[in-house]
């Protein structure tokens, strides 16, 4: 028996749950969101991606999808969903960045959104997030937790955050995933589109951009998104080379003014402490008990390293 705990995604992405007439509306009553899904030869995947959005069952959406020109049978199954796309292109491309960014800007949403062709969303994503945006119009990016699932759609683990902070994401890690998140269109016109010199961190670089802007984030306790591992991801190809070196040298753009090496240790510490001190707050005891040895662990060997760098 499954635990109550643990989502079903799979049913929820087994096949079409959404209703033709209030998929197509465009009800103006609510807010316009527009999902780009950059794509390139996942035909594995990219159907339980496109019935993520559409199983969402949300009256005014704008899903554009842009293939970098799969010969996989993926543009297959694109056309049999494409009465319900505002557009769709397959096309030779500059790499995901530039894919993505040809979506953002042929989108006309009020909110907007990336989903990667293997990547998920969760049932009732968008009519959180658009409550969300009704009730806080001081916020431009909405963010929530997010699921980790295998190849076949089954939770591996959750991946629990705490409101955005851009020191402690520089520090310790990025506190926000494209996968579960969505923000305002006029982000584009102050801050730009994504950079498509980066290959792999092009959503650290534009999440630092937005919170060294002071942007304002709004967190959804609530998991909105799911992230696939699987043996073909970036993660888990390019990570460790193209993906490290893109990390270090964002971080090094944006670290202008943190404090030196001995310094950095103590404000790891007070992140660590705030991430603590939020999941406290939100009743996260078990997430919390599960993922603070861990990060102890990690601070200890980071505070090596500067000790043995001295």
């Amino acid at each position: 028996m499954r635990n109550k705990a643990v989502p079903d995604i799979r049913s929820f992405v087994s096949g079409p749950l959404f209703d033709d007439e209030t998929v197509l509306s465009n009800d103006p009553s609510y807010p316009r969101i527009t999902v780009v899904t950059p794509s390139f030869n996942q035909s594995r995947y990219i159907e339980r991606t496109i019935l993520s959005v559409l199983n969402q069952n949300y009256p005014n959406l704008e899903y554009i999808i842009i293939d970098g020109g799969s010969t996989d049978g993926s543009i297959d199954i694109i056309r049999k969903y494409e009465r319900y796309l505002a557009c769709w292109v397959s096309e030779k491309d500059e790499g995901q960045a530039d894919a993505i960014n040809k979506g953002l800007k042929l989108g006309t949403g009020d909110l907007f959104a990336w989903q990667n062709s293997d990547d998920l969303y969760m049932p009732g994503a968008f009519m959180t997030v658009a409550e969300k945006f009704r009730e806080r119009p001081d916020s431009a990016v909405f963010f929530g937790n997010f699921w980790l699932v295998d190849s076949d759609d089954e939770p591996i683990r959750d991946i629990r955050f705490t409101p955005f902070s851009f020191r402690c994401s520089l520090l310790e890690g990025i506190g926000i995933s494209n996968q579960a998140a969505f923000w305002r269109r006029e982000l584009f016109e102050e801050h730009g589109y994504l950079d498509p010199s980066l290959e792999f961190a092009m959503d650290l670089d534009w999440w630092l951009r937005l919170g060294h802007a002071r942007a304002g984030f709004c967190f959804i306790r609530r998991h909105l998104g799911c992230l696939r591992i699987h043996e073909e991801t970036k993660t888990s190809t390019i990570l460790n080379d193209v993906g490290l070196a893109e990390r270090i040298e964002i971080r090094r753009g944006y670290s202008r003014g943190i404090p030196g090496r001995v310094s950095t240790s103590f404000w790891k510490t007070i992140c660590l402490l705030r991430r603590t001190g939020w999941y406290v707050l939100q009743g996260d005891f078990f997430y919390l008990f599960r993922g603070v040895p861990r990060r102890m662990r990690n601070l200890l060997a980071a505070r090596g390293k500067d000790a043995g760098g001295a």
